[in-house]
């Protein structure tokens, strides 16, 4: 069997896997695995690349533009679930395993007070069925993979936005009550985990979600990422009120583009189980304990 843990034998083909979002923080790091591992892999960009050890780029865009998928052993999707599931609903890709990153957002923002995350939820959950059911209807298998807030490459809009703004003005404000859980994810651990998937040997459709290895208040996690500037940037925990009269001044000076919704999860408890994807993709992942360069923008 050709799989991540079982690279081929001297002089046998290389296993060939198609990787969509390739150029971004998850993909990244999972192109560098399976190149690791003896894979051949074509990534899709929708920038004209030059192709690397193990690695052939791909000129397109999903889903319309993306190419075939025939005559591959797994494909991955590192990038938008839902433009991922319009492709692979069309494409030829036989029986070629398939790994497929969402969020748990699906979880989380269904009823949200934001139409604009409740239409993502609604594009998670349609995509995710859409993948289900076309790997099921072609004996295909397949892995979807649910991260938390990832953080680790410094290309994230959450953590690494953090961080950006800390080290301008040397200060970020909270509410005190802040106090909502946390599972910070790193992305070295999300592409182990993918990888892991490919792997595995069962058919049809599996779903893990994927948290960090440590559980932390928001303020907490927003502290450890403030310590790691330098000089060390300060956390304003303001009161309620006070706190809600500065966010609304910022939105309009476009500091941020943070909504009422997402200001309001602050004090809410955003907690997953990782027991399952533990037990069957050995998935160990690390505390939170973060680190300048991983807060940095990528070269």
């Amino acid at each position: 069997m050709i799989s991540a843990a079982n690279p081929p034998e001297p002089g046998a083909a290389p296993p060939r896997a198609l990787l969509f979002g390739a150029s971004g923080q998850i993909g990244r790091r999972v192109v560098a695995l399976l190149v690791a591992r003896g894979w051949q892999v074509v990534a899709l960009s929708r920038d004209t690349r030059p192709s690397q050890h193990g690695v052939e780029w791909r000129h397109g865009t999903l889903p319309n533009e993306a190419g075939s998928g025939a005559g591959f052993d797994a494909i991955l999707s590192c990038g938008p679930l839902d433009l991922f599931s319009h492709w692979y609903a069309r494409a030829s890709t036989g029986q070629a395993r398939v790994v497929a990153f969402g969020s748990t957002s699906v979880h989380v923002k269904g009823d949200s007070p934001d139409a604009a995350e409740r239409d993502l939820a609604a594009r998670l959950r349609e995509g995710e069925q859409r993948v289900a059911d076309n790997a099921i209807a072609r004996g295909a298998a397949a892995t979807l993979l649910r991260p938390t807030l990832v953080y680790g490459a410094g290309s994230d809009r959450n953590l690494s936005r953090i961080a950006s703004l800390a080290r301008r003005r040397g200060f970020f404000a909270l509410p005190r009550d802040a106090r909502g859980l946390r599972q910070p994810v790193h992305v070295d651990d999300l592409a182990a985990a993918a990888v892991a998937a490919l792997a595995r040997i069962d058919d049809g459709m599996r779903a893990y979600d994927l948290p960090g290895g440590e559980t932390l208040a928001y303020r907490d996690m927003v502290a450890r990422v403030l310590a790691t500037s330098q000089p060390r940037a300060r956390l304003l925990l303001l009161p309620g009120p006070m706190f809600a009269l500065a966010a609304r001044l910022a939105r309009r000076l476009g500091v941020h583009d943070a909504g009422p919704a997402v200001l309001a999860r602050l004090r809410e408890d955003l907690v997953f189980d990782a027991a399952l994807a533990r037990r069957e993709l050995d998935y160990t992942p690390r505390g939170f304990n973060p680190t300048a360069d991983m807060f940095a923008p990528p070269s």
